[in-house]
């Protein structure tokens, strides 16, 4: 999040702080790539998963690498910025490209819906029927298999 919240600054010339995003998204994914790399050695099932070799965490550190570099060689050239001492706070939610939620409320009850209607459908009250078991299937007729007798004069010659 703060590699992509330092490109969004740089986008915006706040270089300053892109730098000190990109230093702060390079401190935790160094410490996320200690994890990975220890689970990846831990014993046990599950050892076949290597998180650090996952094409998004290999991509996601020459990202923050590239993206760092540039800003810096921007700030040194064009910017002239200040690096913060703190990181930029991120901000958490979204203002943009999702919908907001529609509460859900049931609907209100209708006046047909009596406690005595909702008591009538007693299913073990309900008649003794016939028809609703399902017919038997018919017999199914056993076919007669031709007779397979293995051929012996197939020109095959065992020496």
């Amino acid at each position: 999040a703060y590699c992509y919240h330092g490109q969004t600054l740089l986008a915006s010339d706040k270089c300053g702080e892109a730098i000190r995003s990109l230093q702060e998204s390079e401190k935790f994914f160094a410490k996320a790539e200690a994890l990975c790399k220890e689970y990846g050695e831990t014993k046990g099932p599950g050892t076949t998963a290597k998180p650090s070799g996952h094409l998004f965490f290999r991509k996601l550190g020459s990202l923050i690498k590239n993206t760092l570099e540039k800003c810096q060689r921007e700030n040194g050239f064009i910017y002239f910025q200040k690096v913060p001492a703190e990181a930029p706070q991120l901000e958490l939610k979204a203002n943009y490209g999702l919908v907001e939620p529609v509460p859900f409320e049931f609907p209100a009850l209708n006046a047909h819906w009596t406690p005595e209607t909702v008591a009538a459908f007693d299913l073990t009250k309900r008649p003794k029927d016939d028809s609703a078991k399902p017919k038997p299937d018919e017999e199914v007729k056993p076919l007669k298999e031709p007779d397979i007798k293995p051929q012996k004069d197939s020109g095959c010659q065992i020496s």
